[in-house]
C-alpha cells in the first residue's frame, strides 16, 4: 500500500481471528435431528443393503459368459417331440450367430492389419487372409443358400444333400 493512503478507509484485518466457543445450555437442534435420523432410518438401510451386496458377492452370475448346455441336434429329436425340436431350432440359431460373430471378427483383423501394413498388406497380411477364405468358406457352405428364413432343419437337409453329392461324386471317381 501507498503510504500517503488513508489507513482509516482500508483497515487491515486482525492478525489472529479469534475462535467462537458458543456453549449453550440447549442442544443444537440440528445435531439431534440428525442422529436420530441416522439411527433410526440410515442404519438400517445401510445393513440391509451391505447384507443385499454380500449375498450377492457369493453368487456373482456373469450375463456375457453364460454358457448353453448343448442340447440334442435335429436329427437325434424323437418324431413328434416338439420340444426338442424347439431346443434343436434355438441351438441352431445360437450357432449361426456365433459363426456370423466368428467370421466378422476375422474380417475386422484382416481390416486392421491391412489398414496397419499399407501397400504391403498382400504380402504380409496373407495369413488373414488365407483365414478369412477358410472362414466364409465354411460358413457359405453350411448356411449359404437358406436365406433370411433358413432354419435347422433346412440347413439339415442342406447338409444331407451335400453329403449325398458327395457320396456320388466319390463314388463316380471310384468307378472310372
Amino acid at each position: 500500500m501507498p503510504e500517503d493512503s488513508n489507513r482509516e478507509a482500508y483497515k487491515l484485518p486482525p492478525a489472529r481471528t479469534p475462535e467462537s466457543d458458543r456453549i449453550t445450555a440447549v442442544p443444537n437442534p440440528v445435531h439431534l435431528i440428525q442422529t436420530v435420523f441416522n439411527y433410526v432410518v440410515d442404519a438400517p438401510i445401510t445393513f440391509v443393503r451391505e447384507w443385499i451386496e454380500r449375498q450377492h458377492a457369493k453368487n456373482k452370475f456373469y450375463y456375457y459368459h453364460q454358457k448353453f448346455r448343448r442340447v440334442p441336434d435335429l436329427s437325434e429329436c424323437l418324431e413328434g417331440d416338439y420340444l426338442c425340436f424347439y431346443e434343436a431350432e434355438a441351438q441352431w440359431r445360437r450357432d449361426r450367430m456365433v459363426d456370423q460373430e466368428i467370421v466378422e471378427i476375422i474380417r475386422e483383423r484382416l481390416g486392421a492389419c491391412k489398414h496397419r501394413e499399407g501397400p504391403n498388406q498382400f504380402q504380409n497380411c496373407a495369413k488373414e487372409m488365407e483365414l478369412l477364405a477358410q472362414v466364409t468358406k465354411a460358413y457359405q457352405d453350411r448356411y449359404g443358400d437358406l436365406g433370411v428364413h433358413g432354419n435347422a432343419r433346412t440347413c439339415l437337409m442342406k447338409q444331407k444333400h451335400r453329403m449325398m453329392e458327395e457320396r456320388k461324386a466319390q463314388e463316380a471317381n471310384t468307378s472310372q
